[in-house]
């Protein structure tokens, strides 16, 4: 599984974790080194007794180590893997060791069991059973979405108000202001427009243009109420859609069992947001024969809770991805994958700006409550214009972006004068880089 090591480093769980790994990468620190087509191991002396076993298992990538830390991966297995990616001659020897195949033979394991739940047919159930469980299904469905109803129609109330008294008295309203309506919602288990309405706190302070950023996310939540009111009468799809921006959601075990798509899947960017209670992990990819996108995300509730670190940043790999039901598929998970990642050797998909907009354009159409999509640019040059900075293309179209002054100089230093390929996100206003490919190294920004 040949990686670099900037796509190493975009696995660390934290700034610490990689900054900590880059202080193991080296090869004397370490008692023993070793590598074969599948796996990496070594051992290296801590703070105990006994020195630190460390696993890597390429088809996850997956770690494993006997070191107290509840970070995945820890800085040892970041030190290990960096090892592998700069100095793969150090790894001497060829034979894994016993705890290392003890460990992946487990893992096999697992996977075996896990694909075959999958193909064993279930126990036919108890009909009575059946129908009392899906009965007491159905009385809970229709109490939510009762109490859905009700609470869409008190939006509509505050919406209606809103409006009426107009946005001038809004900058410096209270927190509160916008709270109170977010956790009505919230009790009436919406707890998709919940967050929406919570994350207009602030939207005063965003310059000039906020009263039309306002009011489109305003008509948004209006034609969410007026598309509860009449949703049996929307498309499947929009219903699908619907139901998602509310909050509704759907098992694993219903998206997998969508009718899934294979292809070699590039992983053009990756974005981790953190809150107080919550880790969300959104990656970005890209079909190479397909073109079409997919995001798969990926959640965290504590340290003990590793995000998922098989969708590298950088590479491609061949699988079979289940898209969530929707007007314009968006949403995936990984069903079965084939192979293990490789490096991106593929050019990006957005080959101009104008044709990165008419997908968009097609994507909003179909949903209008996508809150983003991936851009992956095969050749732009970044610019600095006035207090901001654009990327172009070859026929001079341009695009604002919205990156950290710090960010867009390393960007721009990337890219020495010449063109480059960058992936990220576009909200319909302004795009976000997260990636860069120069001269065949890929990083993340």
């Amino acid at each position: 599984m040949p990686l670099t090591a900037e796509q190493v480093l975009a696995l660390a769980p934290d700034a610490s974790s990689a900054n900590s790994g880059k202080g193991l990468a080296t090869p004397r620190k370490w008692r023993t080194l070793g590598a074969n087509e599948g796996c990496a191991w070594g051992t290296i002396q801590g703070s105990g007794k006994d020195p630190y076993q460390t696993s890597i298992d390429f088809s996850g990538p997956a770690f494993k180590c006997s070191c107290p830390s509840r970070k995945f991966p820890c800085k040892h297995g970041l030190g290990l893997f960096l090892i592998l990616a700069q100095q793969p001659a150090a790894m001497t020897e060829t034979t894994p060791p016993a705890w290392t195949t003890e460990w992946m033979v487990k893992r096999a394991e697992l996977e075996e069991k896990k694909a075959a739940r999958s193909t064993t047919p279930a126990a036919p159930p108890d009909p009575e059973a059946a129908d009392k469980a899906a009965a007491a299904a159905a009385k809970r469905a229709a109490s939510r979405e009762a109490r859905v109803a009700a609470g869409l129609n008190e939006l509509g109330v505050w919406l209606d108000d809103l409006v009426r008294s107009g946005f001038a008295a809004l900058p410096g309203k209270s927190s509160s202001f916008w709270e109170a309506p977010a956790a009505r919602l919230v009790d009436a288990q919406a707890p998709g427009l919940a967050r929406r309405v919570s994350d207009l706190d602030g939207i005063t302070t965003l310059g000039e243009h906020w009263p039309s950023a306002l009011l489109r996310e305003a008509a948004l939540l209006h034609l969410a109420k007026e598309g509860w009111s009449r949703i049996a009468a929307l498309p499947e799809a929009t219903q699908a859609d619907l139901r998602a921006t509310i909050g509704f959601t759907r098992t694993q075990e219903d998206v997998l069992a969508q009718a899934a798509i294979r292809d070699h899947w590039m992983v053009v960017a990756q974005r981790v947001e953190e809150d107080e209670r919550l880790r969300t992990q959104r990656t970005w990819l890209f079909g190479l024969n397909t073109k079409r996108p997919a995001l798969c995300l990926s959640f965290s509730a504590g340290p003990s809770q590793p995000l998922d670190m098989s969708l590298t940043p950088g590479t491609t790999v061949e699988a079979e991805l289940a898209f969530f039901p929707s007007a314009w598929p968006l949403r995936a998970m990984v069903k079965q994958r084939h192979g293990t990642s490789e490096s991106q050797v593929a050019e990006w998909p957005h080959q101009t700006i104008a044709g990165a907009n008419a997908y968009a354009a097609e994507a909003f159409t179909a949903n209008p409550w996508t809150e983003r999509l991936p851009f992956a640019f095969a050749s732009v040059w970044p610019v600095r214009r006035g207090p901001g900075w654009i990327i172009r293309d070859e026929g001079g179209s341009a695009l604002a972006l919205d990156l950290a002054e710090a960010k867009a100089w390393v960007l721009y230093s990337l890219s020495g004068g010449k063109p480059v390929s960058v992936a990220g996100e576009w909200d319909g206003e302004a795009f976000s880089p997260l990636s860069v490919r120069a001269e065949g190294r890929f990083m993340r920004l």
